[in-house]
């Protein structure tokens, strides 16, 4: 059944650091408008942007203080609509991102529940301490230190699952649903045609009790894909972009797994189109901790791809398939750390995300292979995350060059510094000073180089014309190949007559495989970046290599 996303192509731009029309050293909504036709030029058909609405910026956005305007750091409310405007000409939509777990403390509706209304303190969770005086609850915020903080000086405390300025909304009242549902309209009404609903699973909080062990998975479990988030989903679609044709949703669920996945994004239920899962991207995490020093686990890589894909293609589940994003360091770079590999590694990602089931992202710069900036003090980084992680590690023991090169690799700020336009003075970001610097590789990556000397840029337009022309790359199948090979990540995709046949050498070392009789005659080579050019029963993948062969 084809539906109306299966075909399409999301290019997530990161406002603060896309580009900046007005020398302040921020992004900005005229930044886009100005940028729009070489958003175009990719071929993608909506643009996901992470918020700019008004916040005191704790959380980089993500804590809201007024849901339906336009923070001035970023423009007006007449550069939006022109900005909607100006894309829809262009083809394109846009999709806006939905914070709706949590507001700002800074909240109107916060700050009128400080103030004493009851209306208003029944918008979040509230509630007293233990007989003991105790915390209601051992849980842990997801930003570091406990869940709970002292709510005003009525005793009580007020639940935050991440940052102690982002307050987490009662969603079993009905005037809350309420208040979101009108939000969610008012941009629907705006004009934007794909909506991303950050941490949607765990709005559902339903048992306040102690989990014994704080940050664990079974402290998540009691908060995390709860019986009622699919409740409130499916109401949430009903009430808001499901009276819309064409609206493409995604949801961010933190640790969920495949069955929950399936229930969110089956099209009988009426709930998502698509939504974001992140295990693929903790196989670099030792022993599940993400600030250490870890190579990049292909095998546990390809067994969790494998997984959702199966999972999902078996039950018609959908999803957003994606290597970079706001919150993750840049993959090229987690893949290696030399230069002359850029551009192979950076198609070899791409092309092994873009030919799976799903609805592929390209995040800004990937497409021109922007990496980590690694800096060399921790000063230069400006994520509270990386902060504290900083002084964790520094607490723990490690030396200082080690502690700077772990937040390095897993920097947040790795994947935020600006868009690398030209080689010209701050990359052609801004006139200003940047609100965070610029790799020193800018003047050999960059949007100007790449399109007059490079390929990964056309390597990508390639791969997204390849989604709009071919069914099986829309809607093929998926099974596994050569599940047990240790570096190379295989993969078939089928429609009726149609099959498509994908190998990746994730490693800096060639790979030998073997192909299967069944692929060694009426296949052509349909992309690849490398000189590989027929399939044999036995190949030689040079360093990461990808190609990909269809029958039709």
């Amino acid at each position: 059944m084809q539906s109306h996303f299966s075909d399409k192509v999301i290019y997530q731009l990161y406002p603060k650091s896309f580009k900046d029309s007005d020398g302040d050293g921020m992004g900005d909504l005229r930044g886009a408008i100005e940028k729009l036709d070489y958003i175009q030029s990719l071929g993608v058909d909506l643009i996901w942007m992470n918020p700019f609405y008004p916040s005191p910026q704790n959380d980089n956005g993500y804590d809201i203080s007024d849901y339906t305007a336009i923070n001035p750091d970023f423009g007006t409310m007449a550069d939006f609509e022109e900005l909607v405007q100006k894309a829809d000409e262009r083809g394109m939509g846009l999709m806006l991102d939905f914070p709706l777990n949590h507001t700002s403390t800074a909240h109107e509706w916060f700050q009128k529940a400080l103030g004493g209304d009851p209306y208003y303190q029944d918008f979040y969770y509230i509630k007293p301490p233990k007989a003991d005086g105790s915390l209601p609850t051992d849980w842990a915020s997801k930003f570091g230190g406990p869940a709970w903080e002292p709510f005003g000086d009525t005793g009580n405390y007020y639940l935050h699952l991440f940052d102690v300025t982002q307050a987490d909304l009662n969603w079993h009242n009905p005037n809350v649903r309420e208040e979101l549902y009108q939000i969610a309209n008012f941009w629907l009404e705006k004009g934007i045609k794909g909506m991303r609903f950050d941490v949607l699973n765990v709005i559902g909080k339903e048992e306040f009790v102690d989990s014994g062990a704080p940050n664990s998975a079974q402290e998540k479990a009691l908060y995390t894909d709860t019986p009622i988030v699919h409740k409130w989903v499916n109401e949430l679609n009903e009430r808001t972009f499901g009276r819309y044709k064409d609206i493409v949703t995604v949801g961010e669920m933190s640790s969920t797994n495949v069955p929950n996945g399936i229930g969110y994004t089956r099209p009988n239920r009426n709930e998502l189109s698509m939504i974001f899962s992140f295990h693929h991207l903790k196989v670099d995490y030792k022993d599940g901790n993400k600030w250490t020093q870890a190579p990049f686990d292909i095998p546990a890589f390809k067994r969790i791809i494998a997984e959702w894909q199966q999972g999902m293609t078996d039950n018609e589940g959908w999803n957003a398939l994606f290597m970079n994003n706001h919150d993750q360091p840049r993959a090229n770079s987690r893949l290696t750390h030399n230069p002359s590999y850029n551009a192979k590694v950076t198609t070899m990602l791409a092309t092994t995300i873009h030919l799976l089931r799903g609805t592929p992202y390209i995040y800004q710069g990937e497409e021109i292979g922007m990496t980590n900036p690694y800096f060399d003090t921790i000063d230069d980084y400006r994520d509270i995350e990386s902060y504290n992680a900083y002084r964790e590690l520094l607490n723990q023991g490690v030396d200082e060059e080690t502690a700077i090169a772990i937040i390095g690799d897993k920097s947040r700020d790795a994947g935020r510094t600006p868009m690398q336009w030209d080689d010209s003075q701050h990359a052609g970001f801004t006139t200003g000073t940047p609100w965070i610097g610029i790799p020193n590789n800018y003047q050999q990556i960059n949007v100007k180089n790449e399109q007059e000397n490079g390929h990964i840029f056309s390597y990508y337009q390639k791969l997204v014309q390849l989604r709009k022309q071919l069914p099986v790359i829309q809607e093929g199948d998926y099974t596994e190949l050569l599940s047990d090979h240790p570096t190379v990540l295989a993969y078939k995709r089928q429609l009726e007559s149609s099959s498509l046949v994908v190998y990746s050498n994730f490693s800096e070392e060639p790979a030998d495989i073997q192909v299967a009789d069944e692929f060694l005659s009426g296949y052509r080579k349909l992309i690849g970046n490398d000189e590989t050019n027929q399939l044999q029963s036995e190949l030689t993948l040079s360093p990461f290599e990808t190609i990909a062969f269809i029958k039709q």
